[in-house]
């Protein structure tokens, strides 16, 4: 690739970068849990990346990176806390940057 490929694919990444944020649920295991958290996200027109869910016993950990785009981040934040309250799951959502800032080594 030349060097003007090169910056487009960085700055393409950048921008995504800015968009894209972790969403983490845990608590116990029930039903509906993917599809109530998927539902808020796509009510904000949030688009799921990728998904990882577990559950170990009757505990529920799922992990998703998302891309908010040009949605409310913090209204998004604040009806997925709601939602956790609702249904008894701890769920965070963060910026991409802040989690790897978070956890990196």
């Amino acid at each position: 690739m030349n060097n003007a490929n090169d910056n487009t694919l960085d700055l393409y990444r950048a921008r995504r970068r800015e968009s894209t944020a972790v969403v983490t649920v845990l608590g116990r295991d029930q039903k509906g849990i993917i599809a109530k958290v998927s539902a808020v996200l796509y009510e904000y027109g949030v688009n799921i990346l990728d998904l990882s869910q577990t559950v170990i016993g009757d505990v529920f950990n799922m992990v998703m990176l998302v891309d908010v785009g040009s949605g409310d981040f913090n209204a998004i934040q604040t009806r997925l806390e709601t939602l956790g309250e609702t249904i008894c799951q701890q769920i965070r959502i963060q910026r991409s940057a802040i989690f790897d800032a978070m956890h990196r080594v």
